[in-house]
């Protein structure tokens, strides 16, 4: 979230961050890393809250969806094979084969489909817990566009502003997908899907729509 705020205010928008989530470690166990050829990674969290077990695994190349996951594994010693966006499917897809891989992954986390002569280990190093949003960091009293970065998130919102009987149409959605814009369900004052499923995109149409 601060990369994205301080992306957005570098652009002049008058941005701010709301915690809908607090991301606590959970303690893995290593594989062995003989068994693993690279590392699959779709979030910086597993970079962060990873723990000391990553150290094993230092001279593997990571597989990352995203710039700021590619930016956390360098800060931390990693390697980068590649690099993709629209999700950690696609960045998977462009592995070449054959390989094993060790996903770090969140309690919540996307099923993936595997291609021939890839196998995938997953492990549990994080896990996002809901807080409950503060009405007084959303009321506002003037035009409010919302940032979502993920289903889960969009969701957690919605059900939070009826929890605190808040008027939806008062809130504009920007998602950065059709996945989370769905997730975010009906009533907003508007619902605006980035172009792409990265920050620069969602940020450049936050902008434009505050032109």
């Amino acid at each position: 979230m601060a990369s994205t705020i301080d992306a957005g205010r570098a652009m002049g928008l008058p941005i701010t961050g709301v915690p809908l989530f607090e991301i606590r470690a959970r303690p893995w166990q290593a594989r062995d890393p003989a068994r693993i050829d690279g590392l699959l990674i779709g979030s910086a969290n597993a970079i962060r809250h990873g723990g000391e077990q990553l150290q094993l695994f230092l001279d593997k190349p990571v597989h990352a969806v995203g710039k700021t996951t590619e930016k956390a594994a360098r800060e931390a010693g990693f390697t980068v094979g590649s690099v993709g966006t629209g999700g950690l499917q696609n960045v998977l897809d462009a592995v070449a084969a054959p390989a094993r891989l060790l996903r770090i992954a969140g309690a919540q986390h996307v099923p993936l489909d595997a291609p021939a002569d890839i196998t995938i280990e997953t492990v549990i190093a994080y896990e996002s817990v809901a807080l409950p949003l503060e009405r007084a960091l959303v009321e506002w009293g003037e035009r409010t566009i919302i940032l979502l970065h993920s289903a889960v998130a969009a969701t957690h919102f919605a059900a939070e502003c009826d929890r605190l009987e808040l008027d939806r149409g008062d809130y504009e959605i920007a998602a950065l997908g059709p996945r989370i814009a769905s997730a975010a369900g009906k009533g907003w004052g508007a619902i605006h899907v980035s172009e792409n499923p990265d920050d620069a995109a969602l940020l450049a149409m936050v902008k434009a729509l505050c032109q």
